[in-house]
């Protein structure tokens, strides 16, 4: 079993939920204080193994790739300028031993298709996928790390996966599943966003997965589904027909980025966590009148 070394980032989407903010600029470099939303999906990726990054992008995306890129100037100013840490910081957005690939999504098809975009990067190896608009912090371990230690001892594709509210079920793709061992469900089927009353369970896909190569096939078998779009989720329905599926409930705090209160969420906590200014904010907070917005 070779280990999983590649990981791709579907960063096509238009964003349409924060415009204006997303006008000209991706929603995956929206900052949650001082990192954009992509930063910490690669910071997972690579704390998980991840040595190729791949970016599935579209037009409006050239700062993802300029963001990852060498700032020669920007470089060369902090460090007249003597700013060592500001400069340490600029450099170790990505680590020497990591690469990246940007392959352009000519449609707005949905998720399915990008991962497919993605196949001549991938060739025949099981490979991640990470949705950056779930910011997920996997407390000891990241989670996507987590999802790799269950790949090595199952050698399976592997879905996070995570309780949801019975009224939520309309959000997500939802597994119908049987518990293996601790947190490891083996998934006997999979709905796209089905109605309260038509959910199999509440445990809900989000935007972490490991795959093996097959799903190649089956997302070129694949129709248009729910929303027009192909649906990685039926890709993965096909799939469980030919091989082992299993959901991996993770260990750690989703923040749901595609929305703006989950976004808001993400800073507040992130803020509170920050070295740098989490006393301050807290001081912040606490003096805060909440009434004064209520009124």
């Amino acid at each position: 079993m070779r280990k999983i070394r590649k990981v791709v980032f579907p960063v096509a989407g238009l964003g349409t939920r924060f415009l204006p903010a997303t006008k000209a600029s991706p929603k995956e470099m929206l900052p949650v204080v001082d990192k954009p939303l992509i930063q910490y999906a690669v910071e997972e990726a690579v704390e998980a193994g991840m040595e190729q990054l791949i970016f599935v992008t579209g037009r409006t995306k050239n700062s993802i790739m300029d963001h990852f890129d060498k700032a020669y100037e920007l470089e060369a100013e902090l460090e007249a300028k003597q700013k060592t840490e500001t400069l340490r910081i600029v450099q170790e957005i990505l680590p020497a031993h990591v690469s990246c690939v940007y392959i352009r999504q000519p449609e707005a098809l949905g998720l399915g298709h990008a991962v497919l975009c993605a196949m001549p990067a991938v060739e025949q190896e099981a490979f991640a996928v990470i949705l950056a608009d779930d910011l997920i912090d996997g407390r000891e371990q990241s989670c996507l790390a987590q999802m790799v230690a269950q790949y090595e001892r199952y050698s399976s594709s592997i879905l996070g996966v995570e309780q949801v509210a019975e009224d939520e079920t309309h959000l997500y793709g939802i597994v119908d599943s049987v518990l293996l061992d601790k947190n490891v469900h083996r998934v006997d089927g999979i709905i796209e966003k089905p109605a309260r009353d038509e959910a199999p369970s509440t445990l809900a896909v989000v935007g972490r997965y490991i795959l093996t190569p097959e799903i190649f096939e089956m997302l070129k078998k694949t129709k248009r589904g729910a929303g027009g779009e192909i649906q990685l989720t039926d890709a993965i329905a096909m799939l469980l027909q030919k091989q082992q599926v299993l959901a991996y409930q993770f260990k750690g705090n989703r923040y749901d980025c595609g929305s703006k209160l989950g976004y808001l969420q993400a800073t507040i906590e992130h803020a509170l966590m920050h070295d740098e200014l989490k006393d301050s904010f807290k001081d912040y907070l606490s003096q805060l009148d909440l009434e004064q917005w209520t009124k």
